[in-house]
């Protein structure tokens, strides 16, 4: 069994700038720069036959390069508990197309339907125990965060590996758009 998701690498610069704001939050398991990512489809735990299945399926996916700006962040709660905080991406068309055709080609490889709603983040720090007035402030204080616009030119199959640390990310297969 293999953890597999597909995902929009962030650039080495948009990273960075990301990182600059990786402080003042208790509670935060900030994220390494290499792991900053935005996910298209998260498709768990799955066969390895399955995943050739599914490679195969992602590599038919047509589409053109695009343009993609990050702005604004938020967090995810569990019930009132926060439980990560992300960095958001701007309304896309293209990314939206990009996630309904991962999504297509996991049903086509035989893979359940997602059943949350897509939405466009960049993860940038999983929480525990942080009071939600900190989040709530650190929300506040970076909120007007907005990147320079930079190319999506590919997506990747990634593989997740659970650890003490924390999960670590790696690239199985890169899939060039146009």
């Amino acid at each position: 069994m293999i953890r597999l998701f597909a995902a929009v690498a962030v650039p080495e610069d948009i990273a960075q700038g990301l990182a600059r704001r990786q402080k003042g939050l208790l509670g935060a398991r900030w994220r390494p720069i290499e792991s900053l990512h935005l996910t298209l489809r998260f498709f768990g735990e799955i066969s390895e036959n399955k995943a050739d299945d599914l490679d195969a399926e992602l590599a038919s996916i047509a589409g053109e390069p695009f343009e993609l700006t990050l702005g604004g962040v938020g967090v995810f709660e569990d019930g009132a508990a926060p439980r990560a905080v992300w960095a958001g991406a701007e309304a896309s068309s293209a990314l939206r197309a990009l996630a309904k055709r991962c999504e297509s080609a996991a049903r086509r490889a035989g893979l359940a339907p997602e059943a949350r709603a897509f939405r466009a983040h960049v993860t940038l720090a999983y929480l525990s125990g942080a009071e939600p007035a900190h989040v709530a402030a650190w929300i506040q204080e970076h909120n007007l965060l907005k990147s320079p616009p930079f190319s999506v030119r590919a997506f990747g199959l990634y593989s997740s590996r659970r650890s003490a640390a924390g999960a670590a990310y790696q690239l199985e297969r890169r899939y060039p758009l146009g």
